[in-house]
C-alpha cells in the first residue's frame, strides 16, 4: 500500500487556519473586512477573555441568501473574483475564500445574516468545521459572526496564545487603525459590557484623529498630501492569441492611472524605539511594507536619531493593477509593480512636509555634504573602515557601526615623515608625531590595550627621571566606590571623581536612577510607597489598546504610589503620584509605560510588571543631564550608589560608571 494520502477536508482546513488565524485578532481582522467590503457603515465588535472565548462582529451591510451563508463555509468560495484576471485588480480586502471555513474549523461558529430583499434571515451553526445546524430566523438587515471558544479542537495552538491583556491590545489596536482608515463609518468595539472605543461616522481623517486621540495627538501630527500620475505603461500587452478574443478597444493601453497619498507625519520631536508606530494602508488594507518603511527612514534621515522611529498614519492609493495583494495568506504584505516610483513618491512628499514645517540646517549641511568613497581591501584596514566607512565614536569613546559595508569613507591622507627629528638633548620622537590630534586621531585604535608597538610608535625611554608608579594587581571591587573623591562635573552632566584605583566617570542622571530604582522597590516590598496629591488631577485620555493595559496593572500603579480613577469613557483621573516626579511628567510616563505594555508579546507577570513601572518611576525622578551638583549633592549621590546592589548598570542596561585605571594612564604617558 502507498504512503501518499489525501488530507481529509477537516485536517486541511486546520492547516489553512494556521497561516490565516495567527491570533484573536486575525479572526477580527478577517471578519471586519468582509463588513467593510460588504457596504456597512456601522460595525460592532464584541470580546470577552481577550477573544479567546468570545468574539462577536455585528453589521448593517448587504448580508446573504440562504446559498450564499451555505456556500461561504466551502474552501476557496468568495464573491470577489471569478477569473484569474480579476487577480490584477483586487479592490476588496477579502477575495481569497479562505477566512470563513479557517474559522469555522478551529471554533464553535454562528452566523446570522439577513438580505435586505429577503423576508427571513438565516442561522448556520458549526462546531470544528462540521455544520450543526441550518435554520430561517427573523434577523434585522446584515450579518453577525458569533466566535467562541477558539482553538477548541486544537490545544497545541491554543498554548501558544499569549495573555488576555495581550491579545485584547492587539484587538484594540486593529480596530482602531480600521475606524482611522474609514473615517465615515461607526465603530464601536466592546470588552466585558465595557466600551473600549465607539467612533462615530466623522467628516475626515483628521477628525477621527481627534475623536479617537485627542486634539493634543493631533496638534503633534503634520498633515500630508501628494498625488502624481503614473507616467509608465500600466499593464503589459496581453499575448496575440489573447487580444485576437477582444475588442480592439479593450486592446488598446490604459491610460496608467495616479498614485495618491494623504495622511500625517509626526514632528521630529516624537520619537518611538521601535516601528509599531507606522501604520500604512494601501487602497484601504493596512499592510507592512518594508520599501515604504525605508521610504519613511530616508524621508527623516538626519532629522532624528537613526536608531528611533517616527509616528507615521499614511493612506496610499493608486491602480489596484499596480500592486499585488495575492502575496501573502493573511494579506497583510504586497508588492509593488513600480517599487521605486512608490518608494520616492512616499520620501519626497514626507519630506517635504516636514521641511515645510520645521526646516532644519542639520538636515541641509549633511545633504550638501560630500565624501570619497573607495574600498577597503586590506585586511588590516577592517578597523579603520569600521570608523572612516560610516563608523562613528560616540561621546563615550564607543565605536558604532555603520550603514555601509566594505566601502571606506576617507579624507584627505596625512603625508608621514618616518625619518627621525634629532635634537641636541633632547627626545628622539617619531616625525608624524607632530600631526594634530584632531586630524591625527581618527587613526588610532581606541582599544586601551592595544600595545605602542602596534602602532608603530616606541615607548619614550624615561632615564630614571618618570618611573613607573607600582600599581597592584587587584581589581578594584563595588567597594571602592565608597573611597570616589568627586572633583567637578563635565558639562554639568556627568561627575569626575578620583581614588586610588584612578580616574572614575560617573553619568550623574543613570547613577541617581539606579538609588531610586532599588529604593522604590523596597518601599514596594514594604508597602510603603512615597507619594505625592496632586494640586489638580491630570486627565489621562486613553487609546483602547491602552485601556486594556491599565486595568491589569492599575493595582500595581497604586502600590506604587498612584492613585488613579475612571473618569469618562475613555479617560482616567491621576490624582496622586510618587515622591519626586514633576507634574508635567507624570503623563508622559503613564503613556510610556501604557505603550510598552501594550507592545509585550510575552505574558505580563507580577515581577516584570513591578520592575518595568520602578524603572519608569526611577527614571522620570532622577536627577536630569546638564544640572549643576553641589560638592555636598555629588558626594552625597556617589555614596548612595556605593549603597545599592547593582551600582554599575541603571535599570535599562546602561552603565553607570566608567573608570580609566592607573595602569592606563600610565601607558598613555608612555610610562609602561
Amino acid at each position: 500500500m502507498g504512503r501518499i494520502h489525501v488530507l481529509s477536508e477537516t485536517v486541511a482546513n486546520q492547516i489553512a487556519a494556521g497561516e490565516v488565524v495567527e491570533r484573536p485578532a486575525s479572526v477580527v481582522k478577517e471578519m471586519l473586512e468582509n463588513s467593510l467590503d460588504a457596504g456597512a457603515t456601522r460595525i460592532k465588535i464584541s470580546i470577552e477573555a481577550g477573544g479567546k472565548k468570545l468574539i462577536q462582529i455585528s453589521d448593517n451591510g448587504c448580508g446573504m441568501v440562504r446559498d450564499d451563508a451555505m456556500l461561504a463555509f466551502e474552501r476557496h468560495a468568495t464573491s470577489k473574483i471569478k477569473k484569474a484576471e480579476d487577480l490584477l485588480s483586487v479592490s476588496t480586502l477579502g477575495f481569497r475564500g479562505e477566512a470563513l471555513p479557517s474559522i469555522a474549523s478551529v471554533s464553535r461558529l454562528r452566523l446570522e445574516t439577513r438580505a435586505p430583499e429577503e423576508p427571513a434571515g438565516t442561522v448556520v451553526e458549526i462546531n470544528g468545521g462540521k455544520i450543526a445546524r441550518v435554520e430561517e430566523a427573523g434577523l434585522p438587515p446584515g450579518t453577525s459572526i458569533t466566535v467562541r471558544d477558539l482553538f477548541f479542537n486544537v490545544p497545541a495552538r491554543k498554548k501558544f496564545l499569549k495573555s488576555e491583556s495581550t491579545e485584547l491590545s492587539h484587538i484594540a489596536s486593529l480596530v482602531t487603525h480600521y475606524a482611522l482608515a474609514h473615517p465615515d463609518k461607526h465603530f464601536e468595539l466592546h470588552s466585558a459590557a465595557n466600551a473600549m472605543l465607539v467612533a462615530p461616522s466623522v467628516g475626515g481623517h483628521s477628525e477621527r484623529v481627534y475623536q479617537v486621540f485627542g486634539k493634543e495627538t493631533l496638534d503633534q501630527l503634520i498633515p500630508v498630501a501628494a498625488q502624481q500620475a503614473l507616467e509608465r505603461v500600466g499593464l503589459p500587452q496581453p499575448p496575440p492569441w489573447r487580444r485576437k478574443e477582444q475588442d480592439e478597444e479593450d486592446s488598446m493601453p490604459k491610460d496608467p492611472g495616479e498614485m495618491r497619498i494623504h495622511g500625517f507625519v509626526s514632528n521630529p520631536e516624537i520619537q518611538k524605539l521601535n516601528r509599531n508606530s507606522i501604520f500604512v494602508f494601501v487602497n484601504g488594507r493596512l499592510i507592512r511594507d518594508r520599501l515604504v518603511q525605508h521610504a519613511l527612514t530616508e524621508a527623516y534621515r538626519n532629522i532624528i536619531p537613526p536608531t528611533v522611529y517616527p509616528v507615521v498614519l499614511l493612506f496610499l492609493e493608486l491602480p489596484a493593477a499596480e500592486v499585488d495583494v495575492n502575496v501573502h495568506p493573511s494579506k497583510t504584505e504586497v508588492r509593488f509593480r513600480q517599487q521605486t516610483a512608490i518608494h520616492d513618491f512616499v520620501r519626497d512628499t514626507a519630506r517635504a512636509a516636514l521641511m515645510k514645517a520645521r526646516p532644519v540646517p542639520q538636515f541641509v549641511s549633511e545633504i550638501s555634504a560630500r565624501a570619497t568613497a573607495g574600498q577597503a581591501l586590506t585586511p588590516g584596514a577592517a578597523w579603520e573602515s569600521s570608523l572612516q566607512g560610516g563608523g562613528v565614536v560616540s561621546e563615550s569613546g564607543i565605536l558604532q557601526d555603520g550603514p555601509h559595508e566594505g566601502f571606506t569613507l576617507r579624507s584627505q591622507a596625512q603625508p608621514l615623515m618616518p625619518a627621525r627629528l634629532q635634537f641636541d638633548g633632547s627626545i628622539a620622537v617619531e616625525g608624524n608625531a607632530a600631526i594634530p590630534v584632531a586630524r591625527g586621531v581618527e587613526h588610532l585604535p581606541l582599544n586601551p590595550d592595544f600595545s605602542a608597538s602596534a602602532r608603530n610608535v616606541d615607548t619614550v625611554p624615561d632615564h630614571g627621571c618618570a618611573p613607573a608608579i607600582e600599581v597592584g594587581e587587584e581589581e578594584p571591587t563595588l567597594s571602592s566606590l565608597t573611597t570616589l573623591k568627586p572633583l567637578g562635573q563635565i558639562r554639568n552632566s556627568f561627575i569626575l571623581a578620583v581614588n586610588e584605583d584612578g580616574l572614575w566617570i560617573v553619568d550623574q542622571h543613570v547613577a541617581h536612577e539606579r538609588v531610586l530604582f532599588e529604593r522604590v522597590l523596597k518601599q514596594r516590598a514594604a508597602q510603603k510607597p512615597e507619594s505625592q496629591r496632586l494640586l489638580m488631577p491630570i486627565v489621562l485620555e486613553l487609546s483602547p489598546a491602552q485601556q486594556a493595559v491599565f486595568r491589569e496593572i492599575s493595582e500595581e500603579l497604586q502600590h506604587n504610589g498612584f492613585e488613579a480613577e475612571p473618569f469618562g469613557a475613555r479617560s482616567v483621573a491621576v490624582k496622586v503620584a510618587p515622591a519626586g516626579i514633576e507634574t508635567s511628567a507624570v503623563e508622559h510616563m503613564l503613556h510610556e509605560l501604557l505603550d510598552q505594555f501594550s507592545r509585550e508579546e510575552q505574558s505580563l507577570n507580577l515581577e516584570k510588571i513591578r520592575t518595568r513601572i520602578a524603572a519608569s518611576i526611577a527614571c522620570h525622578a532622577a536627577i536630569k543631564v546638564n544640572m549643576p551638583l553641589e560638592q555636598n549633592k555629588m558626594e552625597w549621590l556617589l555614596a548612595e550608589l556605593a549603597k545599592t546592589d547593582h551600582p554599575m548598570a541603571c535599570p535599562h542596561g546602561r552603565p553607570v560608571v566608567l573608570r580609566y585605571s592607573v595602569k592606563d594612564i600610565q601607558k598613555a604617558f608612555k610610562r609602561i
